[in-house]
Formats: structure tokens, sequence, C-alpha cells
């Protein structure tokens, strides 16, 4: 895990994801990119001045927050991009290549009834990057029991598999695979990844509405301290197909949440 991006939102507790991201690189001798886009149109006479100002403004504002934390020994630098979110993902990406995400859940959205706000929601539903959503006041420790929950054991590929397997062999965490059985389920779906069975320890079967209220139903049982989820087109958090915004009402963790992506590159 080499490169770790840090999008940083307008967001009073910027610096607490910050600080967790820092310790988090530091365990796994990764580099952070701090990262805010910015949206500048306008007329082609004055439009360069504008996003120039816009951009030094963007890039002060980032060092600020990268002056409140502790960056021990983690590189960290900073990264700005005028235009579309999903854009500047794919540009820094393709500059650096990106490793994880590792994003506060409501990001500048300050509605507290949201678990996911409108720009944590886009980065998650735009972008096929690993993502470590981590809860406001939540600090760095070992994962030592990680819940993988889903409804569909195909993997195509291993390589999704990466960032848990590495997390794993770093913290030595126990795996426990937990298989909802949602309505319409195939039998294909029950057909777990060799790959995914060989690092658990534990499978569980359980049959619930959505693969959410499996975790609801299992989650004080396992006492997961990392929740690993897939994100599929119809997956984990499908209402991102519909919106990008998610209320506490829908889904809600008290701990980190990695999303992998199964979806097409």
């Amino acid at each position: 895990m080499m490169n770790i991006l840090v999008p940083i939102g307008t967001s009073v507790n910027a610096n607490e994801t910050l600080q967790y991201a820092v310790n988090f690189a530091q365990d796994f001798d990764a580099e952070i990119y701090v990262m805010e886009v910015f949206n500048v149109s306008g007329k082609t006479g004055t439009l360069t001045n504008v996003t120039q100002k816009v951009a030094d403004n963007s890039k002060e504002r980032l060092k600020a927050v990268v002056a409140t934390v502790d960056t021990k020994d983690v590189s960290i630098k900073i990264a700005s991009f005028n235009g579309e979110l999903k854009d500047g993902l794919k540009e820094i990406d393709k500059g650096i290549g990106i490793d994880l995400i590792i994003l506060a859940p409501r990001s500048n959205d300050i509605k507290e009834e949201n678990y996911l706000g409108q720009t944590s929601g886009a980065i998650i539903k735009e972008t096929n990057i690993p993502t470590l959503i981590v809860p406001k006041g939540t600090t760095y420790t070992s994962f030592e029991n990680i819940l993988v929950a889903f409804k569909s054991g195909i993997l195509k590929r291993k390589r999704i598999l990466d960032p848990l397997i590495e997390i794993q062999h770093k913290h030595k965490a126990s795996i426990n695979l937990l298989m909802v059985k949602t309505p319409g389920y195939s039998d294909d779906d029950l057909k777990i990844n060799t790959a995914l069975m060989d690092i658990s320890s534990q499978l569980t079967f359980t049959e619930n509405s959505t693969t959410y209220h499996g975790v609801l139903e299992h989650f004080q049982a396992k006492h997961p301290d990392l929740l690993c989820v897939f994100r599929r087109k119809r997956g984990f958090f499908k209402k991102l197909w519909e919106k990008s915004t998610i209320s506490k009402s829908e889904f809600y963790a008290p701990v980190p949440v990695l999303v992998l992506s199964v979806k097409k590159d």
C-alpha cells in the first residue's frame, strides 16, 4: 500500500480524518496525498487568473489543515483539481496510482442525519479505488476482528482483496465472513471465491432482506472493529446508484468501513 488519498472538504473535522490517515500510513509505509476539488468556470479572458487564485487559496487551506496534525515521518503532498470530482479522482489516480482513499462519512455535508454526505457519497459512487470510511472521532488502532459482509461470493479478480489481505497480514487480524442470502439470490451467489475463503476463519450464513440488515443482526455477536463490504452495481450501497447521500436510518456503522470494488475498471 504505497499511496493514500485523503479528500479534504470544508468540514471542521478534516484534521481528524487526516490524522487517522497519517497514523494508518505510518503503519503501512505509505505516502499521503491530500486533495481538494474546485470548479471554476467563466469567460476565457478572466478564467485563467480566477482559476489560479482559487487554486492558490485551495493549496493554502490544505497546508493549514496539514499544519494541525502530527505528520510523524509520513510524506504528505498536496493536490488540487479544477473540474468535476470524478475527473479529479481519475486524474490523480492516473498520475500517481492511488491504492486507498481515506475519508470521513459526511465530508462537507453538515446534516447530522446523514451517514454519507454528498461529497463522500459521490466519491464512493464515482471511483473503483478501495475506500476506507472513518467515523468522526475514531482513533487509529490495529484491526483485530474484521467482518466481511456480502450477498454474492463471486469475485472475478483476486486482486480486489489486496487491501483487505494487506491489512490482515499487518494486524494479524481474524476475518469472519457473513454471507447474506437476500430475496432472489441465485445458486451462483452462494459460490464463495476461494481466495476469500482462504483468508477467513469463520463463515456464517444468514437470510435477510438486505446485506445491511444481515450486518445489523450479527454485528453485536461478531464485535468487529472493521467492516468490509463490496461495491457492486446492486450491492451494499445500492442507494448510491439512485443518489449520493445515505441517511443514518438507511445505514450507520460505528467502526471504519472498507469498501472494495467489484465493478469493472
